[in-house]
């Protein structure tokens, strides 16, 4: 049974038919429903269509934040061979948020390093939802330097609504240690390659995804704050979320339009969650395309193009 988001009632409600048909069907009753189920099954999948077919910026951050949306572990578990998971900062003690190790991608050695929000209450707890305290950081700039010392190409998978801003994540430097991560990922002669699996909220995000190509899942976001927080910011009122959303360009189609990431990877109707393994193999492809065209080029280049592509975001002309 799905988890339905507020605007997928209608769909809930077809649904929620079909499985009362069945209940029949199953407890023996002589009634033939199947005529009724293939009705309301084509009505299902084409509410849904309609549903997905325009999404409002404050939808698609709903779909973003599913719960049942595959995250960084189901990635790794699918695309990635002999993954090897490497722990701590090396300073103060390992973050959680931040997954990080080495395997095989496809027969390449990389390394891989993302945000895990957790499936359920006891492993959101463990990855703090996906906020990241500054030793995740500082773990992510650790892998990143490995990477390049061993000249391993890098892959971060994204999915944070924004760092940790508790009281012991500042008083560790949470600030200095995403611009460090930030400041190493324009540093190393690797390629990088990016994608944003659901949340890229704010620094949090910024801080493993600068990268030579970034790419968005159809329904994903990424912004410089959460809508809650801009509404807070700008009217002092969270519970106007909807309107900072439809006025952030946060959407995977806008950031493209804008230049920000260089690909969307498109979403099985309904979302990721309705058919993580078509979307975890679409990732997989796209990575594979963007690696193959980067590996080709050298260390300067890669290094050169990379942060031409962060100054130019913004630019005119």
């Amino acid at each position: 049974m799905h988890n339905y988001l507020d605007f997928e009632k209608p769909l809930s409600d077809i649904e929620g038919k079909i499985r009362e048909l069945r209940k029949v069907a199953g407890d023996g009753e002589i009634i033939d429903t199947s005529s009724e189920i293939a009705k309301l099954e084509i009505k299902a999948r084409d509410t849904l269509a309609e549903l997905y077919s325009k999404l409002t910026p404050w939808q698609k951050t709903q779909v973003a934040r599913h719960s049942d949306r595959p995250h960084f572990v189901d990635y790794t578990a699918a695309l990635f061979d002999e993954f090897t998971p490497l722990a701590g900062d090396r300073k103060f003690a390992n973050d959680e948020a931040i997954q990080a190790g080495l395997g095989r991608f496809r027969g390449q050695a990389v390394a891989i390093i993302g945000q895990e929000k957790g499936h359920d209450t006891k492993t959101r707890i463990r990855h703090n939802f996906g906020s990241a305290r500054p030793e995740g950081y500082r773990k992510a700039v650790r892998i990143l330097e490995l990477a390049d010392r061993f000249s391993l190409p890098v892959i971060t998978l994204v999915d944070t609504s924004g760092a940790y801003p508790g009281i012991g994540a500042e008083e560790r430097g949470q600030a200095e240690a995403i611009a460090r991560s930030t400041e190493v990922c324009l540093k190393v002669k690797v390629p990088i390659i990016s994608v944003i699996l659901g949340e890229g909220g704010s620094g949090g995000a910024i801080a493993i995804a600068t990268a030579n190509r970034v790419f968005m899942l159809e329904h994903a976001i990424y912004s410089v704050i959460s809508p809650e927080g801009a509404a807070s910011i700008l009217w002092r009122d969270a519970t106007r979320a909807k309107d900072a959303a439809t006025n952030m360009k946060i959407t995977a189609q806008d950031l493209q339009a804008l230049g920000v990431v260089d690909g969307v990877i498109k979403e099985p109707v309904g979302g990721a969650h309705r058919d993580a393994k078509a979307v975890i193999a679409a990732t997989g492809d796209t990575i594979d395309k963007a690696l193959q065209e980067l590996m080709s080029k050298d260390p300067d280049t890669l290094l050169a193009e990379r942060r031409q592509k962060f100054l130019a975001i913004g630019r005119s002309g």
